[in-house]
């Protein structure tokens, strides 16, 4: 039986609006943790436990209390304020399931790309994937024990990014926060949306 959390708000009717959004970033990065903190359901994981066979493979030197991984997708849902109802798919980190990202990015709006500094290259190949296939995105900056402290512009210039794609801080682990970065994504989305129409609307 699905369980639901206390503060959720009636399940999707017909009536709901619903946007299908991802979360993605490098290996360890907190993905499934920011969708298990804000699914007002149950959250979809397919998290295998990590072996002998991923060394060499995963590098878990950042992260080594993890010992599984996403080899598919994690999935959440959760209703905001304004009644709008989020699909959050959870992205696999590793090169060699990247196969399931097309899949999982039909019909997406938008993205969260997160983000470790001490491992910022992890993120380059998701920023690239959004970038070229013009998916809204922001950058959500995972706070971890012992990561050095840096500002949202000082990351912004390490990843090149103009200055209208949000870079928010975050912890993921605390669900106000990493709802959050949600908000921050569906504005963004709405913005981008309406540059559309206003082409003048975005700038560097």
């Amino acid at each position: 039986m699905e369980s639901v959390r206390s503060d959720a708000g009636p399940p999707p009717g017909d009536s709901a609006l619903t946007v299908k959004i991802l979360v993605a970033g490098g290996f360890g990065v907190g993905k499934t943790t920011l969708v298990s903190a804000v699914s007002e359901i149950r959250p979809l994981r397919t998290e295998e436990a990590l072996t002998e066979k991923s060394i060499g493979i995963d590098d878990t030197t950042a992260v080594q209390d993890k010992t599984t991984t996403t080899v598919a997708m994690d999935f959440g849902r959760i209703t905001l304020p304004n009644g709008l109802v989020l699909f959050v798919f959870g992205t696999p980190g590793q090169d060699r399931f990247w196969f399931m990202w097309d899949e999982l990015a039909k019909g997406a709006l938008g993205a969260v790309v997160l983000v470790d500094t001490r491992r910022l290259a992890d993120c380059f190949a998701s920023v690239d994937y959004f970038e070229r296939r013009g998916v809204p995105f922001i950058i959500g900056v995972n706070r971890f024990e012992g990561a050095a402290r840096h500002s949202p512009e000082q990351v912004r210039d390490a990843l090149d990014l103009p200055s209208y794609v949000p870079v928010i801080d975050c912890d993921v682990r605390d669900r106000e926060s990493a709802k959050q970065v949600l908000i921050t994504l569906v504005e963004h989305i709405m913005r981008s949306m309406s540059s559309r129409r206003d082409p003048g609307a975005l700038t560097h």
